[in-house]
Parts: structure tokens; sequence; C-alpha cells
């Protein structure tokens, strides 16, 4: 690595098969842009035992979370932004003087990317994969704006299985969140087993993935009409939150 390279400020991603991720290119362009001296790498590791690596990287100031650590790196953390102890995950890590703070901007990012078509009819909500860390914050921010959830997973921690799950239910739903990697690159052939053929215009579908930007997911969901949105935006406000907290004194 050039001398130049050694002095940089690091900031990254932890997560486990993240070459799909979009945040380092986002970030580094930024960096480029505003000619600071800084880079954004990926940190792919197989499990949270190698956290300890990552940590010790020289000049690492922050790092985002993403699947599937944002729930277990809880117990890493020496501290704890009072939302993201309310939410049960975080997916922005700070160092500060030695010391692992933990956040969630997740529910900022959701937020502001579904406030851009959300509609006053759009008062339930049924939120996929629910179980997981990104859920959290959805579900989190969801309440926030007084909307109804109506939770679905694979298991029974959930209000419905997929099994289970009335198509009446999903028709008269307007609000449809993924919260599952299913649909991910390269895996696009992949979506939650949903009936489909109830969807109208009425519907509004948003999902947490962005690559590729229209999943098969939104696919049926812009084939029926409805409104649909990718996870873009959300990435977009969500770094920029993170942005802030990095450099906050």
């Amino acid at each position: 690595m050039e001398e130049g390279e050694k002095n940089k400020a690091v900031y990254g991603l932890i997560g486990k098969g993240i070459s799909y991720s979009f945040s380092a290119d986002y970030f580094n362009k930024r960096f480029e842009q505003e000619q600071r001296s800084a880079r954004y790498v990926n940190f792919d590791i197989p499990d949270l035992s190698s956290l300890n690596e990552v940590l010790q990287t020289a000049n690492l100031k922050g790092c985002n979370v993403t699947i599937p650590y944002k729930t277990a790196i809880l117990e890493h953390l020496d501290d704890i932004d009072d939302e993201a102890a309310e939410i049960g995950a975080v997916n922005c890590l700070k160092l500060d003087d030695q010391q692992l703070i933990g956040y969630n901007t997740d529910a900022f990012g959701f937020a502001q990317s579904l406030k851009k078509q959300l509609q006053s009819t759009d008062r339930s909500a049924l939120v996929l994969g629910s179980t997981g860390g990104a859920a959290k914050a959805i579900i989190h921010a969801l309440r926030g704006l007084s909307i109804q959830v109506i939770t679905v997973s694979r298991t029974n921690d959930s209000d419905f299985t997929y099994s289970t799950l009335d198509p009446d239910l999903v028709r008269t739903t307007p609000l449809i969140i993924n919260c599952t990697p299913l649909g991910t690159h390269p895996k696009t052939n992949q979506c939650p087993e949903l009936p489909y053929e109830v969807l109208t215009g009425a519907h509004f579908l948003f999902d947490l993935v962005y690559n590729p930007s229209e999943s098969l997911f939104l696919k049926f969901g812009r084939q029926a009409g409805s409104r649909i949105q990718n996870g873009y935006d959300m990435l977009i406000y969500q770094a920029e939150r993170s942005w802030e907290i990095w450099n906050a004194l």
C-alpha cells in the first residue's frame, strides 16, 4: 500500500457475502469529489469472531453493518444509542476513544425514502422477513408514522408465516415491504412467496433490495400497476446519517 493510502481515514462495511453492495462505491466517489483523505472498504467476514481483526484496522473511524450481523453485533458494543437500543439492531458503528458505539440509521433512511410515495390511505403494512435486523428498523419507523404493522416470516415468531398468510389480507393491505435478501444479485430469480395475483394499483411495494434496481418482487408490483420503490434511496439516506454520526464531535 502506498504511503498516502496508509494515512487515510478508513470506513467500511461489515457483513457476509457483500460484493453486491454499493456502499463502498458511493462513499469512495464522495471522498474523491470532496477531496477527503479517506477510503471505504468491504470487511466481508465469515462470522463475528473476525470483528476484533477488523477493529484493529489502522485509522478505522467507523463502519456500517449489514446482513447477517445487525443484531449479533449488539453483544460486542461498548455503548449503544438510545434509538438503536429500542430497535434492537445496529447498522452503524463509531469508534470513539477506543469505545465501539452502535447506532441505527436504517430507520431514518427507510422513513425518508418511504415518504416520497406514501399516501394517506397507506395505513397498514405487511413486513416480510420480519425477524431480521433490517426489519426491526423498518417496524420501528412504520410505528413512528402510525402505520399498523403485520409481520410475515418463515417462522412462527411473526403474525403470519407465508403459508398461513390469507390472500384477502394481502389484497387489503396497501403497503408491502420486503426486508428479506431474496432477489438480491446474483440470485435475481427469487422473491418472497406471495399471492401476487391479488395486487392492484392501490398497493405500494417497497423492497430493501437495490441491486438489481427492479427485483422480481417489484416487477410483480409494476405489472399489477402498484407503486414500487427499491432500497437505493434508503441506502443513500442512511449513509448520509452515518456520515453525520462519524463526524459529530
